[in-house]
């Protein structure tokens, strides 16, 4: 019996990690295709594409833990009774919650790491990936210098480079034609580098000239061996990064911040993520019941189930809507917290005893072993 038990363990285990796979896949490179403006705004490489990507991957796998744990369950069950297993099974001495007992365990398993990404891993990904989204959009020396091209930035910068070659800039034009009461000023130089001095964003240049023209239109050229330009009026300030609730661990959405102005006014929000952290691993368990009681959970039929998984099916779409629906009511009433427990505790409760409380008819025959 334990054998059994562990075939259909591994059944189920196999269907979810396939189904949690390919659902994520599509929707990382659906979430990845509105990173893209990042990307070539910014002219970042690839490795900071799919970085952002997968940073992006653990509020996705949490999303689709719960569907992916309704349709491995129901599809291996449903594989088991085409190639009549389940009868197999019931012949051999197993009761129903023998053969249920597997999937439960799995989706038990399924919602404690749901969790554990759900306090630990999303929120960390999250910040990580606001940080680098930031660090993309600052990024001085990708989004001021294009190759070949000519790059305005802020008002009367223009920036171009022939060509960069480890680090450095070659072939280096700088006009700055800012509306001032001085002059305008063009920087040709051989070489150039993007550095700070004393923390402020700087271009130093080597071998060059500065062709300068005064209030009176008069030219002069300045030759140099080195000569610094001070980049930081045309940089906006990098403001810090702000975390939304979903970027919060556990212990900072139940104890705010009193001295923050933004988590005093979000609390409402801060409180309602909190209980959907805890709450959404839930709805997994009771999606493998709902997934079970669709093939075990009525009488034998040996035409199949079409009929009750279609139903189970709309069950399940109706459960993580009603839960979405709460979430979102329950940022702005607090009230409405006690639902996100209740919605998947009561499925559970109810599925529960009406599964153990049915008793299925099996037609009485007798399963003999065809060679």
């Amino acid at each position: 019996m334990k054998r059994i038990q562990s075939y259909l363990f591994r059944q189920v285990f196999r269907s979810v990690i396939i189904i949690v796979g390919g659902l994520t896949l599509l929707a990382i490179l659906a979430q990845g295709l509105s990173q893209t403006d990042i990307i070539i705004e910014s002219r970042q490489s690839a490795f900071t594409y799919f970085y952002i990507v997968a940073l992006g991957a653990p509020q996705v796998i949490a999303l689709l833990t719960p569907l992916a744990v309704f349709v491995a369950t129901i599809w291996s069950l449903n594989r088991l009774h085409r190639d009549n297993e389940i009868v197999v099974a019931g012949a051999a001495g197993m009761t129903r919650w023998d053969i249920a007992s597997p999937v439960l365990r799995f989706a038990v398993m399924a919602a404690l790491v749901h969790l554990a990404v759900n306090l630990w891993v999303q929120p960390t990904a999250q910040r990580l990936l606001r940080e680098t989204i930031q660090d993309a959009r600052a990024d001085l020396a990708t989004s001021l210098v294009r190759p070949g091209q000519f790059t305005t930035a802020g008002d009367g910068l223009t920036v171009y480079a022939r060509d960069t070659q480890d680090g450095d800039l070659i072939g280096v034009l700088i006009s700055d034609n800012r509306k001032t009461e001085t002059e305008s000023r063009d920087y040709l130089a051989q070489r150039g580098r993007f550095v700070e001095v004393d923390g402020v964003p700087s271009i130093i240049m080597w071998e060059g000239q500065i062709h300068q023209i005064d209030v009176n239109g008069a030219l002069s050229i300045l030759n140099f061996d080195q000569s610094t330009f001070d980049l930081s009026p045309f940089i906006e300030n990098r403001a810090a990064v702000i975390l939304k609730a979903s970027d919060h661990y556990l212990h900072e959405l139940l104890y705010i911040d009193t001295t923050s102005y933004q988590e005093l006014n979000d609390q409402e929000a801060f409180l309602a993520e909190a209980n959907a952290r805890l709450t959404t691993p839930l709805v997994s368990i009771a999606m493998a019941l709902i997934a079970v009681m669709a093939v075990l959970g009525g009488d034998f039929n040996r035409r199949g189930y079409s009929r009750r998984i279609v139903i189970a099916t709309a069950g399940a779409l109706l459960l993580v809507i009603v839960q979405l629906a709460v979430q979102s009511a329950s940022r702005s009433s607090v009230g409405v917290n006690v639902a996100q427990w209740l919605v998947p505790l009561g499925t559970t409760a109810v599925l529960s005893f009406i599964f153990f409380n049915w008793r299925m008819k099996v037609p009485a025959r007798k399963v003999g072993v065809t060679r």
